[in-house]
């Protein structure tokens, strides 16, 4: 997509819906998302009277363990996501921030745009985050998933449209911006255009075939850069009428 084009995308938004593990920190760099998987499963096994499934014990992705749980067990995703939410709360304690995006959430709002957490993380733990690392007045809503409903978690629509609701807006005022593939999906779900954050090898070619206008390497701007940087787009291009 062209810088002109990129600037016609972005000019009408008013609402930044912005994921938070990936664009506004590292969720599980202190406390790796397989140890958080293997917490959770132990602690599931003392709920049990008969095994688990094979695919609970091998899964190393805390989210997709408690879709998996809730699949197999409705009866226990309550149970499983209060246990997830506090391994969560704790991971982000040593989650490693993105320097990058906390300067987009500031240009965002400069610009005149609020900013919206739309997560598959639990709320607490994004905003035990955001109150620890000074964001929370700088963030219109958190919508993180519905507790004890995996079904919530992206690529449903349910939390992007949630948001809109909350902000009273159309999507057509919004953007996403998303670093999974499934942050795309949800997007074109609720008809809110994406932005691809390519934050590690392979991502940008996923993004890109999912569907998202553009796709970016970075939050940081940087002026002179070839590739997008939200950041600069978002701080220069201000919002009016709102």
């Amino acid at each position: 997509m062209s810088t002109n084009h990129l600037a016609d995308v972005l000019r009408p938004v008013k609402h930044v819906l912005l994921d938070f593990d990936g664009p506004v920190c590292s969720v599980f760099a202190g406390l790796p998302a397989p140890e958080v998987a293997r917490r959770l499963y132990g602690a599931l096994l003392s709920t049990l009277t008969v095994d688990a499934p094979a695919d609970w014990a091998t899964e190393t992705d805390p989210l997709a363990l408690l879709r998996h749980v809730a699949d197999a067990r409705p009866d226990l995703a309550a149970t499983a996501d209060r246990t997830l939410t506090r391994l969560e709360v704790e991971a982000v304690a040593s989650a490693e921030r993105n320097a990058g995006g906390e300067a987009a959430i500031r240009a965002c709002v400069e610009s005149g745009r609020s900013v919206w957490i739309i997560s598959n993380n639990s709320g607490a733990a994004i905003r035990d985050y955001l109150d620890a690392h000074g964001l929370a007045d700088v963030i219109a809503g958190v919508f993180g998933r519905v507790p004890g409903d995996p079904t919530s978690m992206k690529p449903s629509p349910r939390l992007l449209l949630d948001a809109l609701a909350g902000a009273s807006a159309a999507p057509e005022s919004c953007i996403l911006i998303g670093d999974a593939v499934r942050d795309v999906q949800a997007g074109h779900a609720a008809k809110v255009a994406t932005i691809g954050y390519a934050n590690k090898p392979g991502k940008e070619a996923k993004l890109t075939a999912a569907g998202a206008v553009v796709v970016t390497d970075s939050m940081e701007g940087r002026r002179g850069c070839s590739r997008l940087t939200i950041r600069l787009w978002l701080s220069t291009l201000t919002v009016f009428d709102r």
